[in-house]
């Protein structure tokens, strides 16, 4: 990778951003920081703003408000030098029916001063074996892999994938993760976009969570889990209602959200919980219909922040 005009400063830094379209504010004064060489997830129910402030990130929005570096460069004075470190796989990418794999990675290595050769990108993404494969015979999986190929032609420092694996089968998931943490191995840094709990904890080493266009949480995986102050989680569902400061009150009981039809409650230790439950349950003459115990993950702390499922539509 290239030298870089101020090897202190973090990959990516905004201070107070903000982007409204007309009177809709998709993103307010948001900070955020990710440093170099690691994987920083950015979480978010749809609409939260994750898309527009990685576009804005990405030099593709401009900002109507705050700051922004990449690499200690700004966009309105170093946009050629910042183009030249990054790489973007957007959500969605078109490439033509009738050209080969080798071909399109080919013309976007042309794009950059300097990078690898179009057949080291294509080993690299796992796709030796359809290099002259056109792009209407390959899968939803090799597709995306062909998207990050050409993401990774110019050698960049950073890169942004956005919701990279949507769609894709449990195999091809995986395929890319391989991809994703080889380029971490190198010494890279991405700003990923997920809908998946298990993607984003399986390659991030720090999380933001972002609502209505703030950063409503942000840490590492185990610290924000730890943030719920309960190790595990009690589902449960019954034929009457129980109110929700019964339940906080309930042995160990530290957070109570509901999800559908079902009511959530972090717990130290369930054993502890779930018999005066049971009695709550009983004694407003219900009946249970649903319980499980399993151990706090984070869509328990998504839930528990936002009021909704990461993947809620």
């Amino acid at each position: 990778m290239t030298a870089d005009i101020d090897p202190g400063a973090p990959a990516i830094r905004c201070r107070a951003l903000h982007k409204r379209f007309g009177e809709t504010v998709a993103v307010r004064s948001l900070d955020l920081e990710v440093r170099r060489g690691e994987c920083f997830g950015l979480l978010g129910p749809n609409g939260a703003g994750k898309t527009t402030t990685i576009e804005v990130l990405e030099g593709l929005q401009p900002a109507d408000g705050g700051e922004v570096e990449i690499l200690g460069m700004r966009w309105d004075r170093d946009e050629a030098a910042i183009r030249q470190r990054l790489g973007v796989q957007l959500q969605e990418s078109e490439f033509p029916d009738r050209m080969t794999a080798g071909e399109i990675v080919r013309m976007f290595r042309s794009f950059y001063q300097q990078g690898p050769t179009p057949e080291e990108l294509i080993e690299f993404v796992q796709l030796g074996e359809k290099a002259n494969a056109q792009v209407r015979h390959l899968s939803g999986g090799q597709r995306q892999r062909l998207s990050v190929a050409c993401a990774l032609a110019g050698q960049p420092d950073i890169l942004f994938l956005d919701e990279p694996t949507t769609g894709l089968d449990p195999q091809s998931r995986r395929q890319l993760w391989d991809v994703c943490e080889a380029f971490l191995a190198r010494g890279g840094t991405i700003l990923l976009t997920t809908h998946f709990m298990d993607e984003a904890e399986k390659l991030s080493s720090r999380i933001a969570i972002l609502d209505r266009g703030q950063i409503i949480a942000q840490g590492t995986p185990e610290e924000l889990i730890r943030s719920l102050g309960g190790a595990h989680v009690i589902e449960f569902a019954s034929t009457v209602p129980v109110a929700d400061e019964d339940l906080a009150a309930l042995p160990g009981a530290t957070s109570v959200t509901h999800r559908g039809e079902s009511t959530l409650i972090a717990v130290d230790e369930p054993h502890l919980s779930v018999p005066p439950l049971l009695a709550l349950i009983n004694a407003a003459g219900g009946q249970l219909t649903a319980l499980t115990t399993h151990r706090a993950t984070l869509d328990d702390v998504f839930l528990a922040m936002t009021g909704r499922a990461l993947r809620e539509e």
